[in-house]
């Protein structure tokens, strides 16, 4: 199975990490997410996203400048169907 890719290269906080959110929200558990920023601050904004979301963060890595980090999406939890913060009517 080959990784979702999302470039936010460019994008300053919080928008690489929002706009992750929103991939992730959509891929099925378990399944993996390459994102690829150039915000230094992507660094600690998505060890404290995974870490608060449940995501787990694979790997992370900087090569000329670019931000690569790996996460993969948590299982989902029971009786959980619609995005975060969504009531259920």
């Amino acid at each position: 199975m080959s990784d979702t890719v999302l470039d936010v290269k460019g994008l300053r906080c919080p928008l690489p990490v929002l706009r992750a959110n929103r991939v992730l929200r959509g891929l099925a558990p378990g399944a993996q997410l390459r994102v690829l920023a150039t915000d230094r601050a992507s660094v600690a904004d998505f060890q404290a996203f995974c870490r608060d979301t449940g995501n787990a963060l694979l790997a992370f890595s900087e090569e000329a400048g670019v931000f690569s980090f790996l996460i993969r999406r948590r299982p989902s939890q029971p009786g959980e169907e619609g995005e975060v913060g969504e009531v259920a009517e």
